[in-house]
Parts: structure tokens; C-alpha cells; sequence
């Protein structure tokens, strides 16, 4: 129980994140904390940092230029704004990746996701390990940390319990547009009717496994539903039976990807 100690976790908690495949906390960092982490996280988006990295992009529209974002994303947000990975909130990420994973889990990326008020689009269903290479396999988590009040209305996390212990399933690009750089769960493959929704206040978290399902709906507030995210695991291992993930294809040839690919030419 030291891990669990350190990171705050009872042992009750523990269990149920291993047996649901989520965890809600009331309190994750300080409201101090909540209030620098807005900061920077603001900045970004004001800045629109990473954009021409490929880094920032809308995650449920074509992303162009000229038209405002449905959801946008800043992927490593770290990168842009080094501060980030001296915080408290980074700290207690650390704390809990060893209390739920052990000791050989380190962090891995960072995102965060800004839902604009009144037209923020949802963030469908989905699990995490879609995005990722089918080659290896995973034993990771993501913390979800609302910097404002998380309500349903402005979309909160929403969980199904126990979907982590099955496969990725099938994926394809969100409403099934090509352009879409999002992934959502083919409609009809997972009954969603059990989902349980996670409210939180400012400085909250929830915690999710890389297959847990997971969705938030749109955001009909009028304030920017701020969300910052860290994941992270124990090493990658090669799988034993090779997969494939068809959807990943597609995302090659996105705008953000076209992007990303143009900045590595750049840098090369």
C-alpha cells in the first residue's frame, strides 16, 4: 500500500479502478493548482500552439484554416510550455501511475482538449489503444483533469464499467468522415446503456485504462470546458498474434497529418 499511500489512493479505490476500468476523484490537485494550470492552458490555445506541427487541430472536424474548431487539441502541450512537467498536477500523475501499474510505469504523452461554449462538439465513444500501433500491446492509463467545474451539460467523462476487459474494437473516423483526424466506436458494436456519467469539480480527475470505453457529450455551457490529460505505463510488448487497426490508414492522410508530416521534412 506505499504507492497507494503516497498518491492518496485508498485500497477500496484501487480495487475498483482495476475492477471497473475507471476511477472518479473529487480532488486531484489543489484549487492553486487549478488556477496556474489555466493559465498556461489558455495561453496555448490563445497562442494556438503547435499548429503548424501539426500539434493543435481540430479532433472532430476537417480542420481548416478558415473554419472554427469543433474540438480543438493540443497534443504535448509540455513541449510548448516546459513548466508543465515541473507542477504539482505532473507530480501526483507520477504518484499514481506507480500506485495503480507499479514501478516500472513512467509518463508517457500529454494532451489537452478545449470544448467551446455552446457548439463544442462531443467526443464520442471510444478507446484509447485504437489510436495506437496494433503491433505491441499495453498496460496504460489516462488522468483527466477538469480546470472548471465538469458537468454533463458541459461534458464530463462518461465510462463504461468493465469494457476494459475485452478487445479494441472496431473504429473508424468520427460521423465517418475521412477528414476527421477523431476515432469513435463503429455505431452498434458496444451496448452503452450501462455508461456511468463522472461529474467533477475543478481540480478533480477521472482515471481510465487504454481500453476502457469512454465518451463526453458536447459542451452546452457558455464557458470553454477545459480538460488537460496525462497518460502514461509500463514498456510496450510485442503482441504474440499480429493485428490490424484499418482505421489507422486513414489518419495518415488528414489535414493534422499532412501538417505534422510537412514540419518532420522541416526539421529533417
Amino acid at each position: 500500500m506505499a504507492d497507494a499511500n503516497k498518491a492518496n489512493l485508498t485500497a477500496e479505490q484501487v480495487d475498483r479502478y482495476h475492477e471497473q476500468g475507471f476511477l472518479a476523484l473529487e480532488s486531484f490537485i489543489s484549487a492553486d493548482e487549478v488556477q496556474r494550470m489555466r493559465a498556461i492552458y489558455d495561453r496555448l490555445f490563445a497562442d494556438r500552439a503547435g499548429r503548424s506541427a501539426g500539434d493543435q487541430f481540430d479532433l472532430a472536424g476537417a480542420d481548416e484554416d478558415d473554419s472554427a474548431a469543433r474540438l480543438p487539441q493540443i497534443l504535448k502541450p509540455s513541449q510548448y510550455a516546459p513548466e508543465l512537467l515541473r507542477s504539482e498536477t505532473v507530480a501526483r500523475v507520477l504518484a499514481v501511475l506507480a500506485a495503480l501499474l507499479g514501478p516500472t510505469a513512467t509518463m508517457g504523452g500529454d494532451h489537452a482538449i478545449n470544448k467551446p461554449p455552446r457548439h463544442g462538439a462531443e467526443t464520442p465513444w471510444h478507446q484509447d489503444e485504437a489510436y495506437w500501433d496494433p503491433a505491441y500491446t499495453y498496460r496504460s492509463l489516462s488522468i483527466w483533469i477538469p480546470l472548471q467545474e465538469a458537468t454533463v451539460d458541459n461534458g464530463c467523462m462518461q465510462f463504461v464499467p468493465g469494457s476494459h476487459r475485452g478487445e479494441v474494437l472496431p473504429h473508424r473516423p468520427i460521423g465517418g468522415d475521412p477528414r476527421v483526424h477523431g476515432l469513435e466506436v463503429v455505431p452498434g458494436t458496444i451496448d452503452v446503456s450501462a455508461a456511468v456519467a463522472c461529474p467533477l469539480p475543478p481540480g478533480g480527475a477521472t482515471i481510465h485504462t487504454n481500453r476502457t470505453v469512454h465518451y463526453a457529450s458536447a459542451n452546452h455551457s457558455d464557458d470553454h470546458r477545459r480538460a488537460y490529460i496525462v497518460g502514461g505505463g509500463t514498456p510496450r510488448e510485442p503482441v504474440a498474434v499480429p493485428r490490424e487497426y484499418p482505421w489507422r490508414a486513414g489518419q495518415q492522410t488528414t489535414a493534422r497529418a499532412q501538417r505534422a508530416q510537412a514540419a518532420t521534412r522541416t526539421e529533417g
